[in-house]
């Protein structure tokens, strides 16, 4: 049990997110991509936050600023959290733009509002639910594009909120979080999409 849910934390890491959500976006939406364009904006987004993350948190760890990737201390998130609201701020800033590709930008800019969010509560020694946060944020983003564009992924959305309950219930069972701080990253990340709907609608 505790392999599987070790395996979940992983699997759903917060930088897997962003790529997880590209891929969603084109797979659903109905606006037409050519296949190599689609090919080139997901390797780019998972340089940005899949790579690049992956090489601060070996830097890190060989300086011993963090224990691991789960960054489980407070103190230890603050630097990964500025790297990655930075990536996330270059994201909407020069490679994914509202005019191509709508959507999805507002999903990269409420994520960015999320950690930023997530930042803050840190320098208040609040630690919440990166995890939860990232899942969360999947999960609204493909309810309101299901919505937006009328499509019937029921059966996507019930897969993603049984992820999203293994989520809670890895990072409980490996105690590196408490409810309460799940319950604070799952509406940060909620909220933060639902905020960005008046601009789909």
């Amino acid at each position: 049990m505790r392999s599987f849910l070790n395996v979940i934390s992983y699997l759903f890491h917060p930088i897997f997110i962003p790529v997880m959500a590209t891929v969603g976006y084109f797979l659903v939406t109905p606006r037409l991509y050519e296949l190599n364009f689609k090919i080139d904006v997901v390797i780019t987004i998972s340089i940005f936050t899949i790579c690049i993350p992956i090489l601060i948190f070996i830097l890190l760890k060989r300086f011993k600023l963090i224990d691991s990737i789960f960054a489980r201390k407070v103190e230890e998130r603050r630097i990964p959290l500025y790297v990655y609201v930075l990536i996330l701020f270059l994201i909407v800033t020069k490679v994914i733009t509202k005019s191509i590709f709508a959507e999805l930008y507002d999903f990269f800019l409420a994520t960015l509002f999320a950690s930023l969010v997530c930042l803050v509560l840190v320098l208040f020694r609040v630690k919440a639910s990166m995890h939860m946060m990232g899942v969360s944020g999947l999960l609204m983003f493909l309810i309101v594009l299901s919505i937006t564009y009328q499509l019937n992924i029921i059966f996507a959305l019930s897969i993603l909120i049984l992820v999203t309950g293994l989520v809670g219930t890895s990072r409980l069972f490996l105690k590196a979080h408490t409810f309460p701080e799940l319950i604070i990253g799952f509406l940060i990340g909620a909220i933060s999409q639902l905020l960005m709907l008046y601009n789909w609608l």
